[in-house]
């Protein structure tokens, strides 16, 4: 901004007044005035010119520099909460997505104008979440079966989405395999498909994911979907704890390696969520109203509010978190069991 100068008095005298004769005029006496000694008359400031501004000249019709604008439009719009949540805006791709957290966390994505390339087994399931997703306003959705626990299909199908979506530069892995069963029965085949969904296709996936991040540039990020009980153990779910567990430690090894590409990783470990996974549990008498009993919030979570955080990880308002887990539960591990 330029300077101006203070005005200031001019330290030359002003005329003499009126009726009075200076000393040493012809008549009066040598070094007296011939009228009575008065105050001397004030005198009026004499104006100063401006000094001249140190700042550079500003062409006419520009603003000087540091001016701001009386018109609105002249000032850069500030980013919602909105557009940060929707910010990058490359393509996601989630497993899983027929039903539960997946499917919730399409329609959140899409929500906030980021395009969804979604996988899953159950054909009929993932046609109802295009759908879904491709009623909202400017959406871009595709769906594709794929079996995550066959590496091979994983290989191939992770450029088909990057090629359908443009850029690929986020991944949710919410495609999960649970079953009730205790370490007394369990068997081989329920082991090695609950961690070869739970786990193994995480890593695979991240694994084929390197080179489409890098293509889609900063902020690509990924979330895995763990559990309260990879945190904890519950008797009647040897395989599922160990797959949910596991999913932690992947996914600390997967943020640290991603980290050198500038990505991030985290997870999310809910509690208990009304999704068609838990459904059957629910149906047991007495089993619901217990949970809410031992919930601090007494009561279930709905889909979208795992979803909500999952994109909330997914997204620049979240640029400086990796390596961690969001436990969602209502309050659930918040407490002791007595």
């Amino acid at each position: 901004m330029s300077t101006v100068g203070r005005m200031g008095s001019d330290p030359r005298e002003a005329d003499a007044p009126a009726g009075t004769v200076p000393a040493g005029a012809p008549g009066a006496p040598a070094g007296r005035s011939t009228t009575p000694r008065t105050e001397p008359a004030k005198r009026a400031p004499a104006k100063r010119a401006p000094r001249a501004s140190k700042s550079p000249a500003v062409p006419a019709g520009r603003p000087a520099p540091g001016a701001r604008s009386s018109t609105r439009a002249s000032r850069a719009p500030r980013a919602s909460a909105r557009d940060r949540l929707g910010s990058p805006a490359s393509g996601v791709l989630i497993t899983g997505a027929a039903s539960g957290i997946g499917r919730a966390t399409a329609l959140a994505l899409v929500e906030v104008g980021r395009p969804v390339a979604l996988w899953d087994l159950d054909a009929a399931g993932l046609e109802e979440t295009v759908t879904l997703c491709r009623r909202r306003p400017r959406s871009v959705a595709h769906g594709s079966v794929v079996d995550v626990a066959d590496s091979a299909a994983v290989a191939a199908a992770v450029p088909e989405a990057a090629a359908s979506l443009g850029s690929l530069g986020g991944f949710v892995h919410a495609a999960g395999v649970s079953g009730p069963m205790s370490v007394d029965f369990i068997d081989d085949d329920l082991w090695d498909a609950t961690l070869n969904v739970n786990v193994r296709a995480a890593a695979m996936i991240a694994k084929a994911l390197i080179e489409p991040f890098r293509a889609a540039g900063p902020g690509s990020a990924a979330v895995l979907i763990s559990s309260i009980e990879g945190l904890f153990g519950s008797a009647m779910l040897t395989a599922y704890c160990a797959s949910k567990g596991g999913v932690l430690g992947v996914m600390r090894s997967i943020a640290q390696r991603f980290a050198m590409e500038g990505f991030r990783v985290n997870a999310v470990c809910p509690g208990a969520v009304a999704t068609p996974m838990l459904a059957p549990a629910f149906e047991l008498p007495g089993f619901r109203q217990q949970l809410e009993e031992r919930t601090p919030l007494h009561r279930v979570a709905t889909p979208d509010e795992i979803a909500r955080p999952i994109r909330f990880l997914l997204s620049d308002e979240a640029s400086f978190v990796t390596g961690a887990h969001l436990t969602i539960d209502g309050g659930l591990t918040a407490v002791t069991a007595i």
